[in-house]
């Protein structure tokens, strides 16, 4: 189901639980409400729809994809760049990223994966890991 996107800046500041299996629920509900705002956003986190729970859905190239619990293990290339957030008002803010992530993270099933990522996808997911992590560009 789609839900309403959260604006308070204060509850996305809270660090998100971890997810389980009773959050899948949620993960699907945050992937249609990605898709729904297609036009205007390629990422999002689980408190941007009001569940306090470590879960993101992103586009990734052509494909969406949906993690539980990422955890980013390294990064390497670090660069500056400006983002946006549908969560925020106002426009794009500065913020340091990295070319190139390996993540750990579960699938919808639980399945614990390790992958790296690099260029904007990575960046996507760096994003979407810091609003896991309440932190706010």
């Amino acid at each position: 189901m789609v839900k309403e996107l959260v604006h308070d800046s204060l509850f996305l500041a809270m660090p998100s639980a971890e997810a389980t299996r009773e959050d899948i629920p949620a993960a699907s509900d945050l992937l249609e409400t990605l898709k729904a705002h297609r036009e205007e956003c390629v990422g999002m986190a689980g408190n941007m729809i009001g569940v306090r729970r470590r879960i993101i859905a992103f586009l990734a190239g052509t494909e969406y994809m949906v993690m539980l619990n990422p955890v980013i293990l390294k990064a390497e290339g670090p660069y500056e760049t400006e983002e946006g957030c549908l969560s925020l008002l106002g426009g794009p803010r500065k913020t340091k990223r990295y070319q190139k992530i390996k993540v750990q993270y579960q699938t919808i099933d639980f399945q614990t994966r390790i992958k790296n990522f690099q260029g904007f996808t990575a960046q996507i997911i760096q994003h979407e890991v810091d609003h896991c992590n309440g932190v706010l560009i």
